[in-house]
């Protein structure tokens, strides 16, 4: 391949000046790789001058690397192409170890470039991959040598001439040698501070526990660091050389692009320079959030993305996690604040309905004629109901430990339908009842059912405000053979769609607009059903809706196991009312007439000397709150001085679940007994009958 005599030079008029020799060229560039400080920013010049020297027309340093397991990898450290000769302007193509490991040519020539023996000849001698590239971009024929640092192969100098088959001189040889070795011994005189970068970037890359990836202008990959082995599930021997568009990008994000690179580069929107949040992609296909700080780097004249990748996905659950506290505690916040308004409203409402409900059984008692009596039926019954719906509100709202004792479910669902009558009758929608004729007995928490039956009530709602034409719930309330007890609410709405029916028992969960809904009815719901040792559950309605049942375990009970039983004789005959409110006072002491006992009313509390000067009262009333001293603060010192009186006290009033926990933190047989608010003459006589069982048992 050698052996061709020097080109004449031309002369005459089309004479041009003689080009200098080969030896004085390649001296020169010598002493500018050894005069430079950074012999890659000079490079470039060194690579274009040696070229137009030889007459070729494209010259490169390759940068050979041993890679763990894959043996010497070629990539391109800088080249000059002759821009005027077509088809020949992009870069060269880098070689990795596969390509080599399945090419003799490339075996072999691997193997005496490690030698240091020159690599020349012509494209159409050669086969295998590199004929295949070299006939792609126009090479007839090249000169390769060596390059060595510190003894070691650091990398080659390749010539091509992209227009002629020729042979290389010896002079073109020494040319090239002389520059291969002027190029080693200036990377060996920047290696030292190189080496120490060189090992300090490598050691923070492979530190990182953000995921780096780097690739080349081609969307190559050339560097996958080990947080990026875990962030993908890939292998970096595996990636290498890979497209950056096939690993990690989704599969909806890569039409349009052409390789990796093209990605990084953007378009329209562009990611190099920013900090963004993105999308990407793993192994085994689950596409998870990502923070991208993408930057593009110029080594010689090659572009090089540089990607360092956050994995979002704990970051965002913890933020949801947080979110979700913040809300569920701004709930209960809400519903705390709620529970202490409606106990200050019930008090207040439960002493005015005190006194109707007092006045109108008196009246009822005592009316002249029998329309006189229907009326007073009608406004003790229209009161008594207000008493229950405040009721009902306060022991939805209430945060208190269930209380679970014998009810009858039927009752639980009749309040729960009159808490939410309002917003029925205003929505037009049609309730229809079917309810089991005799009571359902069941061991649960009466408020705490309610709070279910009027969750999944105005659920349903919600749900028909959409639906045009009839709106219907159904309410069923049913005893099973198997002796199971429960409810359920039908409405003839849209349904609940099948996508989201796992996850509507989840809290804070909804499908209401904002402002409707918090997402926690039918989690507590279930809760509360669960704690009850049943279960709430989803069905289809025919034609169309929702049907959500309540399933519990009953108990046995006698028909008439609600009845309330006769009057009986108390044996009571004075008792001594302490009430702020005197109106209350005043029907208390009424009701109290009407059953043969004298009562004395107070205000205030004078304290136990001034209030018993005389004979004792067989039976004492007192409000719960009242200023001053309150109900259980008289109590309290009853048991202190006048222990015999402590079993004949009775607490009025019209919070019950407020007074709950004051009365339970007293000892299991020192607890007084109730009388809430309103009150009707079956309530008064049935404490009555309580506190003389109680003393008859002590004589």
């Amino acid at each position: 391949m050698r052996g061709e005599s020097p080109r004449p030079l031309r002369t005459g008029r089309d004479a041009v000046p003689a080009a200098p020799p080969l030896t004085a060229v390649a001296a020169r560039l010598l002493r500018r790789l050894r005069q430079a400080p950074d012999w890659q920013l000079l490079i470039n010049e060194v690579l274009q001058d040696l070229g137009a020297a030889l007459d070729c027309h494209r010259a490169i340093l390759f940068r050979l690397r041993e890679l763990p397991g894959q043996g010497l990898a070629q990539s391109i450290a800088a080249y000059w192409v002759d821009e005027r000769i077509d088809g020949i302007g992009g870069p060269p193509t880098t070689i990795m170890q596969s390509t080599i490991s399945s090419d003799p040519l490339l075996l072999r020539l691997a193997a005496e470039v490690r030698q240091g023996r020159a690599f020349a000849g012509l494209t159409r001698e050669i086969e295998g991959f590199l004929r295949t590239e070299f006939e792609a971009q126009k090479i007839k024929s090249f000169l390769s040598l060596s390059v060595f640092a510190h003894g070691h192969l650091w990398g080659t100098i390749a010539i091509n001439d992209c227009t002629r088959e020729r042979s290389w001189t010896e002079d073109e040889l020494a040319a090239v040698e002389i520059v291969a070795l002027a190029v080693g011994e200036a990377i060996e005189r920047a290696q030292s501070e190189a080496h120490v970068s060189e090992v300090i970037r490598r050691t923070m890359i492979q530190g990182s526990l953000d995921a780096i990836i780097v690739i080349d202008e081609t969307g190559s990959i050339i560097e996958f660091n080990p947080a990026a082995e875990k962030m993908f599930g890939y292998v970096r021997n595996d990636v290498l050389g890979r497209d950056l568009l096939d690993m990690v990008i989704p599969a909806y994000y890569r039409k349009g692009y052409a390789n990796g690179a093209e990605y990084m580069a953007g378009r329209g929107a562009p990611m190099i320079g920013h900090r963004m949040e993105t999308v990407t992609q793993n192994s085994d296909g689950e596409v998870f959030p990502i923070e991208l700080t993408a930057t593009e780097m110029r080594v010689a004249d090659r572009r090089l993305f540089f990607g360092s990748i956050r994995d979002l996905r704990d970051q965002l659950r913890a933020e949801e996690e947080i979110n979700r506290q913040r809300e569920r505690l701004h709930q209960n916040e809400k519903l705390a604040a709620m529970g202490s308004l409606l106990a200050g409203v019930s008090h207040e409402l439960n002493n005015p309905l005190a006194v109707v409900v007092a006045q109108s059984t008196l009246l009822h008692e005592f009316a002249p004629d029998p329309p006189t009596k229907l009326r007073a039926e009608k406004v003790r019954a229209a009161a008594e109901r207000c008493g229950r719906i405040v009721k009902s509100f306060l022991g939805m709202v209430r945060l208190h430990p269930p209380s679970q004792e014998e009810m009858d479910l039927n009752n639980a669902v009749r309040a729960a339908m009159e808490v939410t009558a309002y917003g029925a009758r205003s929505s037009g929608i049609t309730i229809e009842t079917d309810f089991g004729r005799s009571p359902i007995s069941i061991l649960a928490d009466a408020d705490h059912l309610t709070q279910v039956a009027a969750n999944l009530l105005v659920n349903s709602q919600h749900a028909l405000a959409g639906v045009a034409g009839e709106r219907r719930i159904k309410v069923r309330t049913f005893r099973k053979p198997t002796g199971t007890c429960g409810f359920s609410v039908e409405d003839n709405g849209p349904g609940v769609p099948r996508a989201i029916r796992h996850r509507i028992f989840e809290s804070y969960f909804t499908t209401k607009p904002v402002g409707v809904g918090t997402g926690i009815g039918l989690s507590i719901s279930r809760s509360i059903i669960e704690r009850h040792k049943g279960q709430l559950f989803l069905e289809d309605a025919y034609p169309s809706g929702a049907r959500f049942v309540v399933e519990l375990p009953g108990v046995s009970a006698a028909p008439d196991g609600f009845a309330a039983g006769p009057a009986q004789s108390t044996g009571i005959s004075t008792a001594l009312i302490i009430d702020d409110e005197p109106d209350v006072a005043g029907s208390l002491a009424d009701i109290l007439e009407l059953m043969g006992i004298r009562a004395q009313t107070m205000s205030t509390w004078p304290g136990v000397g001034a209030a018993f000067t005389g004979e004792p009262p067989d039976i004492v009333f007192s409000d719960l709150r009242m200023p001053g001293a309150s109900g259980m603060t008289i109590y309290r010192e009853l048991l202190g001085s006048r222990p015999d009186m402590a079993s004949r006290f009775v607490l009025v009033t019209g919070d019950m679940l407020g007074a709950r926990a004051e009365i339970d933190n007293l000892p299991a047989l020192a607890r007084p007994q109730v009388l809430e608010k309103p009150f009707s003459t079956l309530d008064v006589r049935g404490v009555l009958a309580v506190v003389n069982d109680q003393l008859a048992m002590k004589r």
